[in-house]
Formats: C-alpha cells, sequence, structure tokens
C-alpha cells in the first residue's frame, strides 16, 4: 500500500507514520491483491480532538472512515476498526448478490482467519419502519423543522423542483444536504 499520510495542526511525526503503516497495512489481509490505489490518511487536530480520516480509493468501491478521539493513537485504531468492518460487509451481506465474475466479491480474500462475517451479525437488521408525508418547502425551513424537532437529519419535498431531499447535521456542526441527480 501507497500511503499519503498529512498533517493539519499536527507533526506527523515518524513514530505516527510508522503506526498508521502499520494499522493500515494489516487490511491487506482482507484482498487477494494489495491495492496499488494510494491511501489518502488526513491528520487533524481541533480543540484538543484528534481526527483521523482515512480514504482508500480502489476499482468499484471506495473505502472511507473518520474518527475522532482524545488520543491520536485510539483514532486510529478505531478508524481501522471501521475500515475493517466495511471491508467485512460488502465481502458477506450488502454484495452478496453481485456474486459473479469480476463483482467486489472477487476483491477480497475468501478466507481470512478469525474474523467474523455480517452473516453472523444482526447489524443490518431494520428494526422500525416510519412513514410520513412529505410536506414542499424550501432547504431553510427543512432545517428549522429539524432543528426544531431536535433530529440530525430531515427528509423533505424541495418546493422548487418537487424532488425528496435530505438535509442533515454534519459533524461540524453545519448543515448539508442530499440531492438527487
Amino acid at each position: 500500500m501507497n500511503f499519503n499520510i498529512r498533517g493539519e495542526n499536527i507533526e506527523v511525526t515518524p513514530a505516527i507514520r510508522n503506526y498508521v503503516e502499520k494499522k493500515v497495512g494489516k487490511l491487506e489481509r482482507y484482498f487477494d491483491e494489495t491495492p496499488t490505489s494510494p491511501v489518502h490518511v488526513n491528520l487533524q487536530v481541533i480543540n484538543n480532538q484528534q481526527i483521523i480520516e482515512i480514504t482508500i480509493p480502489m476499482p468499484q468501491l471506495l473505502l472511507r472512515a473518520e474518527e475522532t478521539h482524545t488520543d491520536m493513537y485510539a483514532a486510529i485504531d478505531l478508524v481501522v476498526e471501521k475500515l475493517e468492518r466495511q471491508i467485512r460487509k460488502h465481502k458477506t451481506k450488502v454484495n452478496r448478490k453481485f456474486r459473479q465474475e469480476g463483482s467486489l466479491k472477487y476483491m477480497f480474500r475468501s478466507e481470512v482467519e478469525n474474523v467474523p462475517t455480517f452473516e453472523d451479525e444482526d447489524e443490518l437488521e431494520i428494526v422500525r419502519t416510519k412513514r410520513f408525508s412529505l410536506k414542499p418547502m424550501d432547504a431553510e425551513e427543512a432545517i428549522l423543522q429539524m432543528d426544531m424537532l431536535g433530529h440530525n437529519f430531515f427528509v423533505f419535498a424541495n418546493s422548487v423542483n418537487g424532488d425528496t431531499n435530505v438535509v442533515y447535521r454534519r459533524k461540524d456542526g453545519r448543515y448539508g444536504i442530499i440531492e438527487p441527480q
């Protein structure tokens, strides 16, 4: 794996670089062939919070995880765990229907010792279904509704074009909107 490690408000010391390469390098055991794309690692420090973001672009798949912790080494451990869960999810349950030659299944090693799969877990079980009518409104009104309800996201019908949109609160406290293409 080729690493592209950069720091914002933090010096990337050789110790941190080695720790990241060692931990993320362990993900190679999940692949038949070592990914040739660069592994982008962004380390940040904001108000005593250590933030690490790892992106691994691959053909047909983008692995990305972000974690915040007060200790950078703990954040690195947590973000690698997230990436492992993503890989296991793609390897088993989520891509079960795409198991023809050339699909994502064939990117991953078929046998990795002592690694639980999502077939053994109930993490993807839907436990509640909500139904509601979508009121036409603009994004600003949807944000006000979301804040009034105390939710992290809000689904609404865009009053301009009629599309179904989602506004959400980002980790940095600002807002985002999801629109269909």
